[in-house]
């Protein structure tokens, strides 16, 4: 195959950012529908006991966002400290303006145009952004201390995973997107490296290796260039860890599942996966919304 250098350079190069940009809006639709489906009895946050943050991430993926925060409060008012308290704040924060703005639209992660035709948003981001400020400020504490701090390195994580989703899904800067992104995976990696049994971790592996695993031969060779992972079964093995075993993202990489199962025209294992979740947390639309949109789909 013959490229012309420097267009074709810039081609590919808008072309990787999108497909990064892609990754990040799955992950945001997514990331809104996950919950904790028990203690952490794996990845040891430090705590005997996680039950504020857990019951805030609970009340924030049934849309219940004043919850949400009045627990995210009570975290950080326990543990100033800790840098998971305003990143789960932020999470809100972010989360709630999705809703409000209608981003929470699976149009967008299931059609590659819709993504690429999104409109840029105006939000208020005041108390998102000192957040994320603060939780980058007391990880960077912890970590110049003890640098193989779990909850420095998640709340690092997070943070990143965060700041890909804002700019990425409202201010459409899909570089600067693609920037946050390896820094989430250099620290979910760190994480693993740390603690095995961080399941949650392995959903960053997965999303990348599968969705960047599908694309083109000639693609996926720059992308590995750049220092991507591109292995579509490994990726499919790394969601299936998080989706057995995960604590935060257990229901997240089940919906990614079921979006892969779509994208391969199994629509069988999609509604299947589609419902044990709408059973799961019956008072989050979403679900309901994406198994009808299937019905529909199927003729059914």
């Amino acid at each position: 195959m013959v490229f012309e250098p420097k267009n074709n350079a810039i081609r590919l190069a808008n072309k990787i950012a999108r497909l990064f940009a892609l990754r990040i809006t799955i992950l945001t639709f997514i990331s809104i529908l996950m919950t904790p489906s028990a203690m952490l009895a794996d990845c040891q946050l430090g705590f005997e006991s996680a039950s504020h943050l857990d019951a805030g991430f609970q009340s924030l993926y049934d849309l219940n966002f004043g919850a949400a925060q009045a627990q995210f409060s009570n975290w950080k008012a326990r543990y100033p400290d800790d840098p998971l308290g305003p990143a789960a704040a932020a999470s809100g924060y972010l989360f709630r303006e999705f809703d409000r703005l209608g981003v929470l639209q699976s149009e967008l992660f299931r059609d590659d145009q819709t993504f690429q035709q999104r409109k840029k948003l105006t939000p208020d981001s005041g108390l998102f952004d000192s957040e994320l400020t603060l939780s980058e400020m007391l990880a960077a504490k912890q970590l110049a201390k003890d640098p193989a701090s779990v909850n420095a390195l998640l709340a690092v994580t997070m943070v990143n995973g965060l700041r890909a989703d804002y700019v990425a899904l409202i201010e459409r800067k899909d570089g600067a997107s693609l920037s946050y992104t390896r820094k989430g995976r250099k620290s979910a990696e760190q994480l693993l490296m740390v603690d095995s049994r961080c399941y949650d971790a392995y959903l960053a592996l997965g999303v990348e290796n599968y969705l960047l695993g599908i694309k083109p031969a000639p693609v996926r060779w720059l992308l590995r260039a750049g220092g991507a992972n591109t292995n579509r079964g490994e990726g499919l093995r790394e969601l299936q860890v998080t989706a057995e075993r995960g604590h935060f993202l257990k229901p997240f990489a089940k919906l990614l599942l079921a979006v892969a199962a779509l994208r391969r025209h199994d629509d069988q294992n999609a509604k299947l996966i589609l419902s044990e979740l709408h059973r799961e947390f019956p008072h989050n639309l979403l679900y309901e919304r994406e198994l009808a949109r299937l019905q529909t789909e199927r003729g059914d």
